[in-house]
């Protein structure tokens, strides 16, 4: 069968051979994935993702030579036009932060459906950064709490300081304008500006700057 022109090129890289060869499998028959390769450990990742290219690397964190952490660290600097996407059994928030500060654009775990993965690596292809509910969870409980922290010194007004909280404990722009009585697009357009004015990629930097200004 010949390569949709619009398949997603992923490389899959896991230290267990089984659990390799078996994620390969699955999104190797989801429509518009295709498993360009697979890897056994991070060092191996990084040459086969300089080699090959692949649009989205999906990224055990725990690896012998080279592990998953490091492994996005590096391929930041090779290959940045790869989105890699972290795919584990860890749920610490200590794993998590790691991975999404040294460039991860997202952190699954392994107990997800087939479906919702091939979803998530079409997402991450498009941009959109993914926290598993559990993890985005946890990476909250672990945060400060608010009567701890220091009040943010940043050029936001008060509903964005509000709507920068809400995105850092997972919520979406439909819950978020929920919560907040306003529109989808008025939130939106909020979120775009939060993240022009602090500088940030994506909603998970947005989630990792509000920790940091102990807004959580």
């Amino acid at each position: 069968m010949s390569e949709e022109p619009t398949a997603v090129r992923v490389l899959v890289v896991d230290d267990q051979q089984l659990i390799r060869d078996g994620i390969a499998s699955l999104l190797s028959i989801r429509p518009g994935i295709t498993v360009v390769g697979t890897a056994s450990n991070g060092r191996e990742a990084v040459t086969k993702a300089v080699e090959m290219r692949p649009d989205v690397v999906l990224m055990d964190v725990r690896m012998p030579e080279l592990d998953g952490v490091e492994a996005v660290a590096v391929l930041r600097g090779r290959a940045p036009e790869c989105r890699v996407v972290m795919l584990t059994t860890f749920d610490d928030e200590e794993y998590v932060v790691q991975a999404l500060r040294a460039g991860a654009s997202g952190y699954l775990l392994k107990d997800l459906p087939a479906e919702e993965l091939a979803q998530a690596i079409r997402l991450a292809h498009a941009g959109v950064t993914q926290l598993d509910s559990s993890v985005a969870g946890r990476l909250a409980a672990a945060l400060p709490s608010p009567s701890a922290a220091p009040a943010p010194a940043v050029a936001l007004s008060p509903r964005e300081i509000d709507i920068l909280r809400l995105v850092a404990r997972g919520r979406t722009n439909r819950e978020i304008a929920t919560q907040l009585y306003l529109s989808e697009g008025t939130v939106k357009n909020h979120v775009s500006r939060i993240l022009s004015r602090l500088a940030l990629r994506d909603r998970t930097q947005a989630a990792l700057r509000a920790r940091d200004l102990g807004l959580l």
